[in-house]
């Protein structure tokens, strides 16, 4: 079971909340017959946490995928979703031969901000005598991760801009035999081991590990402990400890200035301007569940080509009276819309695309085929007060593709009973450049007057009125942390069922919204083991039944984008 508090493990007790993403990986998840069933009926108790934790702060489950052992879930801001693009999985089971998977790898593709990235979360064979069949492993790994490519000229992890690489790679040191290792550990010479370490010694050699880089190893081996202290293996097998739980990443070589980076070093780029900047390589040495320790990582910026989001919501800053539940939806002529687009009403701080307290059709209706108003019926309107945000989801995508700014609901009730709820408040000042930082706490929502955060992607509706729109990006830089591999139990999704039929509310349609400034992105990654989650299942549409769900209904769904 995960502790009682993971902000430690997440790094929410510390920063500014300017982290934009967090990757999580994890290995050796409880996959017994009988948890993996009860995992597929109730969201498990790690992945639970991982959401009740991120979620205050704003942060969304963008995708997710699980191999029996392995899970990888993917995080971001609420206002970054229109920019994460094309999400697609995959998995690769190694273990007997290819036929089980409790060894292999699992992987994340997208597009962030118009740069392909894949996430790739490995376990891969044990020993230290196994290092030929880790290389094996992992290279069959890299050659059978199919995704979509039309996109792209070649085939497999290795055509994308940015591949990080993470999770229980099982390397370990050679050459010391275990009092050495012990006694460098004690003295701190960190050094000595990481000459003797499977995987760097081999990084020059092995074609497969061309390009990958990692940052200096300067925490102790994070494998193996006795579960429940820091004292390493006492048991009668005597593990010597190693550097199990890695954090790496390649750099497609596009360009020649690629060819010209030293190997080995936290930071590099190309001349397209990615940069990968490794601003810290950790562990967390006092988390005790585990015979391993959680490792992580900060890193990532490049300037983004893609600002401008294939939707862009309006709405007024307040909704007091039934008349002002109105939406204008516009659409970027680029855009391809479904007739099972639809746009969801959820709660500020909500947990992942499908967690909404109501939602319309976004069906075509009027002459303007890229510009329309919609207005909610009461049935689809909550019955509390509070800060709400609308999500445009696309059928074809799979994806969030246009979010507002918060705005506070306050309609007529019936009774007395309808407040507002305290969440997070996801918006912040209006700065030109975001430090990868993290979110010190979960400032209040209860606000008498809305902020003007984020006026990069506000628009403007043709009333004299104030309206909230939000085309997610941010001028200057944006910093993004990436929290990989997490060897331990994280997350899981409950499949729903599309609506049979659809509701008789009305919906809108497009229009095109002007590029801003370029911005960077940053990145962090983390690393972690043994634990239990549950399987994943990637599912569009609202679910059958009623358009308005009340809070013990939507938390009880939780699916991957």
């Amino acid at each position: 079971t995960p502790p009682d508090d993971i902000t430690t493990l997440l790094g929410l007790n510390v920063g500014d909340g300017n982290t934009d993403m967090y990757i999580i990986g994890l290995q050796e998840v409880n996959s017994m017959i009988n948890k993996r069933l009860k995992d597929v009926l109730f969201t498990d108790q790690w992945s639970e946490a991982c959401m009740e934790s991120l979620s205050p702060f704003g942060y969304v489950l963008v995708t997710s995928e699980r191999m029996q052992g392995l899970i990888l879930l993917v995080f971001a801001k609420y206002f970054h979703l229109p920019f994460l693009r094309g999400v697609q999985t995959e998995t690769t089971r190694t273990g007997l031969g290819g036929y089980w998977g409790n060894k292999g790898g699992i992987s994340a593709r997208m597009t962030v901000f118009g740069h392909s990235v894949c996430f790739l979360n490995c376990h891969l064979p044990a020993h230290i005598e196994n290092h030929e069949d880790r290389m094996y492993d992992f290279e069959s790994i890299l050659q059978q991760q199919q995704f979509d490519i039309s996109a792209h000229t070649s085939t497999g992890s290795d055509i994308y801009y940015i591949v990080f690489w993470f999770g229980d790679l099982n390397f370990r040191i050679e050459k010391m035999d275990i009092q050495a290792v012990k006694s460098a550990i004690e003295n701190n010479k960190y050094s000595m081991l990481w000459e003797n370490d499977q995987l760097n010694m081999t990084k020059d050699s092995e074609t497969v590990l061309e390009g990958f880089q990692e940052g200096p190893l300067r925490f102790p081996p994070t494998y193996k402990f006795d579960v429940g202290t820091n004292t390493y293996d006492t048991s009668g097998k005597k593990r010597k400890p190693a550097w199990t739980d890695r954090i790496l990443w390649r750099l497609r070589a596009t360009a020649p200035a690629a060819q010209n980076v030293a190997k080995r070093v936290s930071v590099s780029g190309l001349a397209s301007g990615i940069r990968v900047t490794q601003h810290f390589y950790r562990s967390h040495m006092e988390y005790l569940v585990s015979d391993h320790k959680p490792t992580y990582a900060q890193s990532l910026q490049f300037p983004y080509r893609a600002d401008v989001p294939l939707v862009t919501l309006i709405v007024e800053d307040e909704w007091k009276s039934y008349d002002d539940a109105k939406v204008i939806f516009k659409l970027m002529p680029s855009y391809s819309r479904s007739a099972w687009d639809w746009i969801g009403l959820y709660k500020v701080g909500f947990k992942h695309h499908k967690d909404y307290v109501g939602y319309m059709w976004a069906r075509n209706e009027g002459a303007n085929l890229y510009s329309q108003e919609h207005q909610f019926s009461e049935e689809e309107l909550p019955k509390f007060s509070g800060d709400f945000i609308l999500g445009y989801y696309s059928n074809n995508m799979s994806t969030i593709v246009g979010v507002t700014e918060p705005f506070q609901i306050q309609l007529p009730a019936e009774s007395d009973s309808g407040s507002s709820s305290d969440s997070s408040d996801v918006s912040s000042e209006n700065d030109s450049t975001v430090v990868m930082k993290l979110m010190t706490r979960s400032p209040s929502l209860r606000r008498k007057h809305r902020s003007r955060s984020r006026s990069r992607g506000r628009s403007q509706s043709s009333s004299q009125s104030r309206s909230r729109s939000f085309s997610g990006g941010r001028s200057g830089s944006i910093a993004s942390n990436l929290l990989s591999s997490l060897s331990g139990n994280f997350f899981s999704n409950v499949p729903s069922s599309p609506p049979s039929t659809r509701p008789t509310s009305r919906c809108g349609t497009p229009a095109s919204s002007r590029p801003s400034t370029p911005t960077e992105l940053r990145v962090m990654e983390v690393s972690l083991a043994d634990g239990t989650a549950a399987g994943s299942e990637n599912t569009g549409r609202p679910a059958e039944g009623s358009q308005s769900q009340g809070a013990t209904d939507k938390n009880k769904e939780c699916s991957g984008m």
